[in-house]
């Protein structure tokens, strides 16, 4: 019984040994977990895979042109009333707190018209004697960096109310400059094609495609193509309707480095030496003015295809006909166009990691 009395007590002596162990290892576990949730700051590891999301987006845009069929000869010179709209569909990337990389497919036209956009008298009376006009169908394709002013550290959930910006980037774009053709020529024929809409560069208005003599202006000019790049740059805002929509609205310019947006670039050239009927009536449609086209001009100036003498051309003087001054466009300023825009986004694919203690 003695030993057995023993033995019980050494048990319960080691048990409450043990537990008192046991204890003050759980203490000094809890203190630690304890000093590491207090000094627990988040993950550091900068603008992070949580922090990064795509989006997409439809805009609803205005496009205004600024060219040589403008009411003024300036480069800030449109006419507004031949603003046209544009649709564009978008995927956009977030990955900086600033900074956001988009691409985007823009469809819309462009237009502008001498006899609608400018006056009989004063500075612009130039540009309503030569009477061209024109639209062109733009196929945009373009990649833009996005620079947020307010910077945004969190994840999307928790993005900024709104932000201004700033954007810069590249674009390629088709563009097939059109117009529409009168009903007769410039002898007064009928035109098949009268009050139809054509396409102006496979006409060569300006001597594309003419035997042209060294002499003569425009002697070496190419036919431009039709697919152009551009500078898109400009400024706006963007605001947070939800967890998961943004409204954007902006001003941008689209600087392009052709001249040909509206076929008018460079001087008038003899009209003999065009292609076609409907190459001269489109080339010189000052003619157009006056009532059927059948009233002289005021100030008229007539020259013969030495080819076909009796094939002769009166035209207003200082238009229709090869000579240094005689200035279609300007060659010198290339074309711009400007897109207002307002976009709806969607953010989609977004990654959000929960912060892990260690």
């Amino acid at each position: 019984m003695r030993t057995l009395c023993l033995v019980l007590v050494s048990v319960f002596l080691m048990l409450t040994s043990s537990e008192g162990a046991l204890a003050q290892l759980r203490r000094g576990t809890i203190k630690r977990n304890n000093k590491q949730i207090g000094s627990f700051r988040g993950r550091k590891s900068g603008f992070g895979k949580e922090k990064r999301y795509n989006a997409i987006g439809f805009s609803v845009n205005a496009l205004n042109y600024y060219g040589d069929i403008a009411p003024l000869p300036q480069r800030a010179s449109t006419d507004i009333s031949f603003t046209r709209p544009a649709f564009g569909i978008s995927l956009a990337h977030r990955f900086g707190p600033r900074y956001t990389l988009q691409g985007q497919f823009l469809y819309g036209t462009l237009s502008g018209s001498d006899n609608s956009a400018s006056s009989a008298t004063g500075e612009s009376k130039f540009r309503y004697l030569r009477n061209a006009s024109f639209r062109n169908r733009i196929k945009e394709l373009s990649v833009v960096a996005y620079f947020d002013l307010f910077e945004n550290q969190s994840t999307y959930i928790s993005r900024v109310k709104w932000t201004p910006y700033v954007f810069i980037g590249f674009a390629g774009f088709l563009h097939n400059p059109q117009a529409k053709a009168p009903a007769l020529d410039l002898h007064g024929n009928p035109l098949p094609e009268a009050g139809k809409w054509v396409d102006l560069r496979p006409l060569g208005t300006e001597g594309q495609y003419s035997q042209l003599d060294p002499t003569d202006k425009n002697y070496g000019v190419k036919p431009y193509s039709l697919l152009q790049v551009a500078i898109p740059f400009g400024v706006g805002a963007r605001f947070r309707l939800n967890e998961v929509m943004d409204l954007w609205g902006d001003i941008g310019f689209r600087y392009t480095f052709t001249d040909y947006l509206d076929d008018v670039s460079r001087n008038y050239v003899n009209l003999y030496k065009l292609n076609s009927p409907l190459a001269e009536a489109m080339a010189y449609r000052t003619n157009e003015l006056s009532p059927g086209g059948q009233t002289p001009p005021a100030n008229p100036s007539t020259y013969s295809d030495p080819n076909n003498p009796g094939k002769t051309y009166t035209v207003e003087a200082g238009y229709g006909q090869e000579f240094k001054d005689n200035n279609r466009g300007n060659k010198n300023n290339r074309d711009i166009y400007m897109v207002t825009s307002i976009r709806l986004t969607y953010i989609v694919g977004a990654t959000f990691h929960k912060a892990k203690f260690r």
